[in-house]
């Protein structure tokens, strides 16, 4: 686990930043997080699905958890004290079969535009009449001619997707969809988000403003984890980190990239670690 943010490229002015000190900023900001379980009364654990908690499928269907980590979600959850929710692109329905958990967990869909309560409720940002019919002209044409790509159809927008697509490949599934999304972004309503090896059209909040809204229901005072992968949690790590040491923004990848993340988690292990020192220190804490 590594701090990145003041140490790109092992850089801090003219000291050249070790490996290991990145480690142990890294150790230290993680003790100055859980030592505010101590004051706080309810924690907030804030997590992506895919390429978080499971290894990435392109066949999403079958993106079970990491080993281990259902086993630590229950676990925090049976204590009682931590208010947990899930931020991912995916419909939010789709969260609950996949992690097995009873009750089920708070999900947050589409990138932060849906709502499923644990109870059932749901709500979901909608654009404007007009707006809607071009996104579904758009939706329409997708159908018949997916560019080459992969299209995902979703209630607030329409996604194409390129992972796995020879680079070449990839780059022209990328022109075309632009070429086709860009001007419609120009409409109320309508907005692109990119991701890795995809782009998306479409209406409403991105996980940023999900976690804005979680933070605005809690208190001020709560300690906030948020667990991404993907340059679409980008958004939520900007609005974590600058919450200080009750705040903790983690990138969840195989290998480092730039972020706006503090610190970095190799899955699976440094994640189910993360997970497992989380309800140790609810039980510390009490």
């Amino acid at each position: 686990m590594y701090v990145y943010r003041q140490t790109i490229d092992f850089k801090d002015g003219e000291r050249t930043v070790t490996p290991e000190a990145q480690e142990k900023a890294a150790q230290e900001k993680l003790d100055r997080f859980f030592a505010g379980f101590a004051s706080a009364s309810r924690p907030v654990l804030l997590l992506d699905y895919d390429g978080t908690l499971s290894a990435f499928r392109v066949d999403r269907f079958t993106a079970r958890p990491y080993a281990g980590v259902r086993e630590a979600l229950t676990s925090i959850q049976r204590q009682g004290r931590t208010r947990m929710a899930v931020i991912t692109g995916r419909p939010a329905h789709e969260i609950a079969p996949l992690l097995g958990l009873d009750p089920p967990l708070e999900a947050w869909g589409l990138h932060g535009a849906e709502r499923l309560y644990p109870d059932g409720r749901r709500e979901l940002e909608q654009a404007s009449a007009d707006t809607q019919a071009r996104l579904e002209e758009l939706k329409q044409k997708l159908r018949r001619d997916a560019l080459g790509g992969l299209f995902e159809d979703k209630a607030n927008g329409a996604v194409m997707h390129w992972r796995g697509k020879p680079h070449k490949v990839a780059q022209h599934i990328e022109r075309r969809t632009r070429a086709l999304f860009e001007p419609l972004a120009q409409l109320d309503g309508l907005s692109l988000l990119d991701f890795e090896a995809g782009l998306e059209l479409r209406v409403g909040r991105v996980k940023g403003g999900a976690v804005a809204a979680i933070l605005a229901e809690e208190s001020p005072t709560s300690p906030v984890a948020f667990l991404g992968d993907d340059l679409s949690d980008e958004a939520a790590f900007q609005v974590v980190r600058p919450l200080g040491d009750r705040g903790l923004s983690a990138l969840v990848r195989p290998a480092w990239r730039e972020t706006d993340a503090e610190i970095w988690l190799r899955p699976p292990q440094e994640v189910l670690s993360f997970l497992v020192r989380w309800a140790k220190s609810l039980e510390t804490a009490r």
